[in-house]
Protein backbone atom coordinates (compact mmCIF):
# COMPACT_ATOMS: atom_id res chain seq x y z
CA UNK A 1 0.00 0.00 0.00
CA UNK A 2 1.41 3.37 -1.06
CA UNK A 3 -0.21 6.46 0.47
CA UNK A 4 0.29 10.22 0.15
CA UNK A 5 -1.81 13.03 1.60
CA UNK A 6 -2.30 16.75 0.93
CA UNK A 7 -1.43 16.46 -2.75
CA UNK A 8 -4.45 18.13 -4.35
CA UNK A 9 -4.45 21.92 -4.26
CA UNK A 10 -7.58 23.94 -3.41
CA UNK A 11 -9.04 21.22 -1.20
CA UNK A 12 -9.42 20.93 2.56
CA UNK A 13 -7.89 17.48 2.47
CA UNK A 14 -6.74 14.94 -0.08
CA UNK A 15 -5.07 11.57 -0.45
CA UNK A 16 -3.70 9.32 -3.15
CA UNK A 17 -3.58 5.60 -2.49
CA UNK A 18 -2.19 2.79 -4.56
CA UNK A 19 -3.18 -0.73 -3.53
CA UNK A 20 -1.48 -3.26 -5.82
CA UNK A 21 -2.64 -2.15 -9.29
CA UNK A 22 -5.50 0.05 -8.09
CA UNK A 23 -4.77 3.80 -7.99
CA UNK A 24 -7.25 6.21 -6.36
CA UNK A 25 -7.19 9.96 -5.65
CA UNK A 26 -9.64 11.56 -3.20
CA UNK A 27 -10.24 15.26 -2.55
CA UNK A 28 -12.40 16.72 0.23
CA UNK A 29 -13.93 20.20 -0.01
CA UNK A 30 -15.75 21.76 2.96
CA UNK A 31 -18.53 24.32 2.36
CA UNK A 32 -21.18 25.89 4.57
CA UNK A 33 -24.77 25.05 3.69
CA UNK A 34 -28.17 24.43 5.26
CA UNK A 35 -28.49 21.11 7.12
CA UNK A 36 -30.95 18.37 6.23
CA UNK A 37 -34.47 18.83 7.54
CA UNK A 38 -34.45 15.43 9.22
CA UNK A 39 -31.05 16.06 10.85
CA UNK A 40 -30.91 19.80 11.63
CA UNK A 41 -28.06 19.50 14.14
CA UNK A 42 -25.69 17.50 11.93
CA UNK A 43 -23.43 18.10 8.96
CA UNK A 44 -23.49 16.14 5.72
CA UNK A 45 -21.21 14.09 3.52
CA UNK A 46 -21.66 14.00 -0.26
CA UNK A 47 -19.83 11.37 -2.30
CA UNK A 48 -18.97 11.71 -5.99
CA UNK A 49 -16.91 9.22 -7.96
CA UNK A 50 -15.40 9.38 -11.44
CA UNK A 51 -13.99 6.25 -13.04
CA UNK A 52 -11.46 6.99 -15.76
CA UNK A 53 -12.25 5.12 -18.98
CA UNK A 54 -8.59 4.11 -19.16
CA UNK A 55 -8.61 2.56 -15.67
CA UNK A 56 -10.04 -0.73 -16.94
CA UNK A 57 -11.99 -1.85 -20.05
CA UNK A 58 -15.04 -2.43 -17.81
CA UNK A 59 -15.36 1.35 -17.30
CA UNK A 60 -15.88 2.05 -20.99
CA UNK A 61 -19.32 3.37 -21.93
CA UNK A 62 -21.61 3.53 -18.89
CA UNK A 63 -19.79 0.77 -17.01
CA UNK A 64 -17.90 3.27 -14.90
CA UNK A 65 -21.10 5.06 -13.88
CA UNK A 66 -22.64 1.82 -12.61
CA UNK A 67 -19.58 1.02 -10.50
CA UNK A 68 -19.38 4.61 -9.20
CA UNK A 69 -23.01 4.60 -8.05
CA UNK A 70 -22.55 1.29 -6.26
CA UNK A 71 -19.37 2.38 -4.47
CA UNK A 72 -20.81 5.78 -3.48
CA UNK A 73 -24.02 4.23 -2.12
CA UNK A 74 -21.94 1.77 -0.08
CA UNK A 75 -19.82 4.58 1.38
CA UNK A 76 -22.91 6.65 2.16
CA UNK A 77 -24.50 3.75 4.03
CA UNK A 78 -21.29 3.20 5.96
CA UNK A 79 -20.86 6.82 7.05
CA UNK A 80 -24.54 7.26 7.99
CA UNK A 81 -23.89 5.14 11.07
CA UNK A 82 -23.80 7.49 14.06
CA UNK A 83 -20.99 5.42 15.63
CA UNK A 84 -18.77 5.97 12.59
CA UNK A 85 -18.23 9.73 12.38
CA UNK A 86 -19.49 12.47 14.70
CA UNK A 87 -21.69 14.37 12.28
CA UNK A 88 -22.84 16.73 15.03
CA UNK A 89 -19.32 18.13 15.17
CA UNK A 90 -19.96 19.48 11.65
CA UNK A 91 -22.95 21.53 12.81
CA UNK A 92 -22.33 25.30 13.05
CA UNK A 93 -25.76 26.73 13.88
CA UNK A 94 -28.40 24.06 14.46
CA UNK A 95 -31.13 24.23 11.84
CA UNK A 96 -29.36 26.99 9.91
CA UNK A 97 -25.77 26.26 8.90
CA UNK A 98 -23.52 23.22 8.86
CA UNK A 99 -20.38 21.98 7.16
CA UNK A 100 -20.95 19.85 4.09
CA UNK A 101 -17.99 17.73 3.05
CA UNK A 102 -17.92 17.05 -0.69
CA UNK A 103 -15.79 13.95 -1.23
CA UNK A 104 -14.64 13.55 -4.84
CA UNK A 105 -13.12 10.20 -5.80
CA UNK A 106 -11.12 9.66 -8.98
CA UNK A 107 -10.14 6.14 -10.02
CA UNK A 108 -7.00 6.38 -12.15
CA UNK A 109 -6.40 2.65 -12.44
CA UNK A 110 -8.40 -0.38 -11.35
CA UNK A 111 -6.61 -3.64 -10.72
CA UNK A 112 -9.29 -5.17 -8.50
CA UNK A 113 -10.51 -4.74 -4.92
CA UNK A 114 -11.93 -1.29 -5.67
CA UNK A 115 -14.21 -1.05 -2.61
CA UNK A 116 -11.33 -1.55 -0.18
CA UNK A 117 -8.96 0.83 -1.96
CA UNK A 118 -11.54 3.62 -2.18
CA UNK A 119 -12.52 3.29 1.48
CA UNK A 120 -8.89 3.51 2.58
CA UNK A 121 -8.29 6.57 0.39
CA UNK A 122 -11.44 8.30 1.68
CA UNK A 123 -10.48 7.66 5.31
CA UNK A 124 -6.97 8.99 4.63
CA UNK A 125 -8.36 12.13 2.94
CA UNK A 126 -10.71 12.79 5.88
CA UNK A 127 -7.78 12.36 8.25
CA UNK A 128 -5.91 15.07 6.35
CA UNK A 129 -8.94 17.37 6.14
CA UNK A 130 -8.63 20.73 7.93
CA UNK A 131 -11.77 22.81 8.52
CA UNK A 132 -11.60 26.52 9.33
CA UNK A 133 -12.86 27.54 12.76
CA UNK A 134 -16.02 29.63 12.76
CA UNK A 135 -16.83 32.52 15.13
CA UNK A 136 -20.56 33.01 15.72
CA UNK A 137 -21.88 36.44 16.70
CA UNK A 138 -25.36 37.94 17.05
CA UNK A 139 -26.06 41.58 16.26
CA UNK A 140 -28.51 43.86 18.06
CA UNK A 141 -31.33 42.72 15.77
CA UNK A 142 -30.78 39.08 16.68
CA UNK A 143 -29.27 38.18 13.32
CA UNK A 144 -26.61 35.49 13.49
CA UNK A 145 -23.36 36.22 11.69
CA UNK A 146 -20.59 33.76 10.87
CA UNK A 147 -16.95 34.74 10.60
CA UNK A 148 -14.60 32.19 9.01
CA UNK A 149 -10.99 32.33 10.09
CA UNK A 150 -8.55 32.92 7.22
CA UNK A 151 -5.61 31.75 9.33
CA UNK A 152 -4.36 28.47 7.79
CA UNK A 153 -3.39 27.28 11.28
CA UNK A 154 -6.72 28.18 12.92
CA UNK A 155 -8.38 24.93 11.87
CA UNK A 156 -9.73 21.76 13.36
CA UNK A 157 -9.42 18.12 12.36
CA UNK A 158 -11.94 15.31 12.18
CA UNK A 159 -11.87 12.32 14.51
CA UNK A 160 -11.73 9.38 12.07
CA UNK A 161 -10.60 6.80 14.64
CA UNK A 162 -13.97 4.99 14.48
CA UNK A 163 -14.37 5.23 10.70
CA UNK A 164 -14.45 1.68 9.29
CA UNK A 165 -12.46 0.31 6.39
CA UNK A 166 -14.16 -1.85 3.80
CA UNK A 167 -12.95 -5.45 3.55
CA UNK A 168 -13.99 -7.48 0.51
CA UNK A 169 -14.05 -11.27 0.54
CA UNK A 170 -14.50 -12.79 -2.91
CA UNK A 171 -15.76 -16.36 -3.09
CA UNK A 172 -14.03 -18.64 -5.59
CA UNK A 173 -15.26 -22.20 -5.35
CA UNK A 174 -15.59 -22.99 -1.66
CA UNK A 175 -12.92 -20.53 -0.49
CA UNK A 176 -12.84 -16.78 0.16
CA UNK A 177 -10.10 -14.62 -1.35
CA UNK A 178 -8.96 -11.39 0.31
CA UNK A 179 -7.73 -8.44 -1.77
CA UNK A 180 -8.76 -10.03 -5.09
CA UNK A 181 -7.22 -9.06 -8.41
CA UNK A 182 -9.28 -8.43 -11.54
CA UNK A 183 -8.58 -11.96 -12.73
CA UNK A 184 -9.77 -13.42 -9.42
CA UNK A 185 -12.90 -11.27 -9.49
CA UNK A 186 -13.70 -12.61 -12.96
CA UNK A 187 -13.61 -16.16 -11.54
CA UNK A 188 -16.14 -15.32 -8.84
CA UNK A 189 -19.93 -15.01 -8.95
CA UNK A 190 -20.19 -13.06 -5.73
CA UNK A 191 -18.39 -11.13 -3.00
CA UNK A 192 -19.16 -9.93 0.50
CA UNK A 193 -18.14 -6.40 1.51
CA UNK A 194 -17.81 -5.62 5.23
CA UNK A 195 -17.29 -2.31 6.98
CA UNK A 196 -15.00 -3.02 9.95
CA UNK A 197 -13.88 -0.47 12.56
CA UNK A 198 -10.62 -0.46 14.50
CA UNK A 199 -12.35 -2.24 17.39
CA UNK A 200 -13.74 -5.01 15.19
CA UNK A 201 -17.26 -3.61 15.07
CA UNK A 202 -19.16 -4.56 11.90
CA UNK A 203 -20.82 -1.45 10.45
CA UNK A 204 -21.84 -2.84 7.07
CA UNK A 205 -22.48 -6.10 5.25
CA UNK A 206 -23.13 -5.97 1.51
CA UNK A 207 -23.34 -8.66 -1.15
CA UNK A 208 -21.92 -7.90 -4.59
CA UNK A 209 -22.63 -10.06 -7.62
CA UNK A 210 -25.27 -12.63 -8.49
CA UNK A 211 -23.86 -15.54 -6.48
CA UNK A 212 -25.42 -16.92 -3.31
CA UNK A 213 -23.86 -17.70 0.08
CA UNK A 214 -24.66 -20.36 2.65
CA UNK A 215 -25.32 -19.03 6.15
CA UNK A 216 -22.33 -20.91 7.58
CA UNK A 217 -19.99 -19.38 5.00
CA UNK A 218 -21.31 -15.89 5.84
CA UNK A 219 -20.48 -16.31 9.54
CA UNK A 220 -17.05 -17.59 8.57
CA UNK A 221 -16.56 -14.59 6.31
CA UNK A 222 -17.59 -12.17 9.08
CA UNK A 223 -15.02 -13.67 11.43
CA UNK A 224 -12.28 -13.48 8.79
CA UNK A 225 -13.19 -9.94 7.73
CA UNK A 226 -13.22 -8.73 11.35
CA UNK A 227 -9.68 -9.96 11.95
CA UNK A 228 -8.44 -8.42 8.71
CA UNK A 229 -10.31 -5.15 9.31
CA UNK A 230 -8.75 -4.59 12.72
CA UNK A 231 -5.26 -5.11 11.30
CA UNK A 232 -6.01 -2.96 8.25
CA UNK A 233 -7.24 -0.05 10.36
CA UNK A 234 -4.12 -0.20 12.53
CA UNK A 235 -1.81 -0.34 9.51
CA UNK A 236 -3.57 2.64 7.92
CA UNK A 237 -3.31 4.64 11.16
CA UNK A 238 0.43 3.88 11.36
CA UNK A 239 0.97 4.91 7.72
CA UNK A 240 -0.99 8.15 8.21
CA UNK A 241 1.04 9.03 11.29
CA UNK A 242 4.28 8.36 9.42
CA UNK A 243 3.05 10.39 6.43
CA UNK A 244 2.15 13.33 8.68
CA UNK A 245 5.57 13.27 10.33
CA UNK A 246 7.24 13.17 6.91
CA UNK A 247 5.30 16.24 5.74
CA UNK A 248 6.88 18.32 8.49
CA UNK A 249 10.30 17.90 6.91
CA UNK A 250 9.36 17.51 3.22
CA UNK A 251 8.04 20.24 0.94
CA UNK A 252 5.00 19.16 -1.08
CA UNK A 253 4.51 20.26 -4.67
CA UNK A 254 0.94 19.07 -5.15
CA UNK A 255 -0.65 16.56 -7.49
CA UNK A 256 -3.37 18.49 -9.36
Amino acid sequence: MELETDLVLNTNGSARLRLANTDVVVGVKADLDAPSLDRPDEGRLEFFMDCSATATPEFEGRGGETVALEVCSTLKRTYQNSKCLDMKSLSVVAGQQCWVLYIDILVLECGGNLFDAVSLAVKAALYATKISNVTITTDENGVTELDLSDDPYDVRRLDISRVPCLVTLTKIGNAFVVDPSLEEECCSLGSLVFGISNTGRVHLVKKVGSGSFHSESIFEAIETATKIGVVLNKQLADVLKLEEDTQKTTKRRGFL
